[in-house]
């Protein structure tokens, strides 16, 4: 008798470890089940994120006009520069080098009379606007003050590919006496430093017009709606024909102000060209790595995801 207790209550124990391994895996498919539905919660959220974002975004540019307009307001009426399609403003646009050389030549023609562009060499012309040789041509035409010599004096030498673009002044003190007290700005990194960039050097170079009725400009100064305030120092510099292009483009007013700003846009950007064709090469090979990993992905895992796990205890009641 006791012989067949001690099984009979094995027996039970087995029953009771098989009832609660099948109850574990009903928990563990409840899990599964709840696993799933926070992943399709996920993804709900992450739409709902994506769509406040984008609201947000839209909420930003909408308050940013509004002060927009209430700044052209509280300055009597400056206006903003309208945003032109430039060929080099796609995604994978490049400049028009053609146009540099242009504006290279508006540059050193009608700029370069009072405007420096000290950071800018002449070697960075070779390649994107002129040869080798014709970048030696144009900085040779330049005296560049160099020394000392074996007596100690300082002397003037020809320019070479390794020097700066030369100044109109020799210190900013001469360069306000000249401009009544105005200093003219360096323009090497003009167009970044300005809001709208070349959208805004190209609406101040042909938005000279006359002061409208009831605003007063001092003498010395002049009417220009683009520039803060209304009043600048510097004069319409571009006029119809002003200089002749080498390659016979019409000389038209707003041909030279495009070109200018094209050659400014790539003198603030010189690495503009060579970073959107990394850009071209980062995205193909990324793609393509996406693409292989997304194969891995799913031939690693599909297997584990699709299996189905199923415990089916012994029915230890039948035995005696």
């Amino acid at each position: 008798m006791a012989a067949l207790s001690r099984s009979s209550l094995g027996c039970q124990r087995i029953l009771a470890a098989a009832k609660n391994l099948n109850y574990n895996h009903i928990i563990s498919q409840a899990n599964h089940s709840t696993s799933s539905k926070l992943s399709r919660s996920k993804k709900v959220g992450l739409g709902l994120l994506g769509i406040a974002t984008a609201g947000g975004l839209g909420l930003v540019i909408a308050l940013e006009s509004d002060v927009r307009r209430l700044e052209a307001r509280a300055g009597g009426g400056d206006l903003h520069a309208p945003h032109y399609h430039w060929p080099h403003s796609g995604m994978f646009a490049s400049f028009d080098h053609a146009s540099i050389r242009r504006g290279y030549q508006v540059y050193k023609q009608v700029c370069a009379a009072c405007h420096s562009m000290r950071l800018l060499h002449y070697r960075q012309l070779v390649g994107v606007s002129h040869s080798e040789d014709e970048a030696k041509k144009e900085a040779e035409e330049v005296q560049v003050l160099d020394g000392p010599d074996e007596q100690g004096n300082m002397f003037h030498r020809p320019g070479k590919l390794a020097d700066k673009f030369p100044s109109p002044y020799p210190n900013d003190e001469a360069a306000r006496a000249a401009n009544n007290g105005a200093l003219p700005p360096d323009l090497s990194y003009i167009v970044q430093a300005r809001h709208g960039g070349e959208d805004y050097v190209f609406s101040l170079l042909t938005g000279y017009v006359d002061a409208p009725a009831g605003i007063e400009v001092r003498e010395g100064l002049h009417y220009n709606p683009y520039f803060p305030g209304g009043a600048i120092g510097m004069a319409k510099a571009l006029y119809n024909e002003i200089i002749e292009y080498e390659d016979g483009t019409p000389a038209t007013t707003s041909q030279l102000a495009k070109d200018v700003s094209v050659f400014l846009k790539w003198a603030s950007t010189p690495e503009h060209d060579e970073r959107k064709k990394m850009g071209i090469k980062v995205l193909i090979v990324t793609g393509a790595l996406t693409l292989l990993l997304l194969y891995m992905k799913r031939h690693k895992w599909t297997t584990m995801k699709s299996r189905k796990i199923m415990f089916y205890p012994k029915d230890y009641s039948k035995r005696k």
